[in-house]
């Protein structure tokens, strides 16, 4: 019986195994320009289907080894111009967006979509505060901006999703370490941490001063102790 278990067991990773097979993601017998084509329909399916951005690895199993997926990308967004939608490189994959001037429309429609977040101006600079200097300790975040900063505080951003607990600190009593997320790529529509705006750039405008605590620049609630809480949701630079 045991065996009979087995032989099915592995009959049903050999079905998976040969279905794998079967696909045909080269498309030899086609002429190239159908090919193309098909690889376009295939890629721009699974991205259409998908509910988190689709990374280039995925990709590649849909299409052929000589196929460029940037240029394959190129070409569907081509035949998107002029569409209410885009095709977005954001997260590390790629996600069907809808065109920032049809916002209005669509909220007057449906509402405000699932992950809007709704931050104050205080939160939007903490959170641009452990953007650039992850991993950073709630005490680090408190003497950069001259103020100590609330579990509360922190805790709305990690309620949003924005941010996780990163790896605990050398320092003393060894408190975890803030850093962001894959929905903080999303929010804000970047790839990686790398598409940030230059710190140097944001130094010139006067909104970051990386040297200086600033004393009177929000009002944070005081609190001394720090997060204990792990997570396994980080995003590493």
């Amino acid at each position: 019986m045991v065996d009979a278990v087995r032989r099915r067991g592995g009959s049903r990773s050999d079905d998976c195994r040969s279905a794998d097979q079967l696909f045909d993601r080269e498309l030899d017998h086609l002429p190239p320009e159908a090919r193309w084509r098909e690889w376009m329909n295939r890629v721009e399916a699974t991205i259409f289907a998908a509910s988190e951005p689709v990374g280039r690895e995925t990709l590649g199993r849909i299409v052929g080894k000589s196929c460029s997926i940037d240029l394959l990308i190129d070409d569907i967004r081509e035949e998107l111009r002029g569409r209410p939608y885009d095709l977005v490189s954001v997260a590390g994959g790629w996600k069907h967006l809808t065109r920032p001037a049809y916002g209005d429309a669509i909220r007057a429609a449906v509402g405000g979509g699932e992950r809007e977040v709704d931050l104050t101006q205080s939160e939007v600079l903490v959170l641009m505060c452990i953007a650039y200097f992850q991993p950073i300790t709630r005490a680090e975040l408190s003497f950069f901006f001259g103020k100590e900063i609330s579990r509360d505080f922190i805790g709305h951003l990690r309620g949003a999703g924005l941010i996780a607990s990163g790896p605990r600190s050398p320092t003393p009593g060894a408190p975890y370490t803030y850093v962001t997320t894959k929905d903080f790529l999303l929010q804000f529509g970047l790839e990686t941490l790398r598409d940030l705006p230059e710190l140097e750039a944001l130094e010139d405008a006067g909104l970051l001063n990386r040297h200086s605590p600033t004393a009177d620049a929000m009002p944070i609630g005081a609190t001394t102790d720090e997060d204990g809480e792990g997570d396994d949701d980080a995003l590493s630079a």
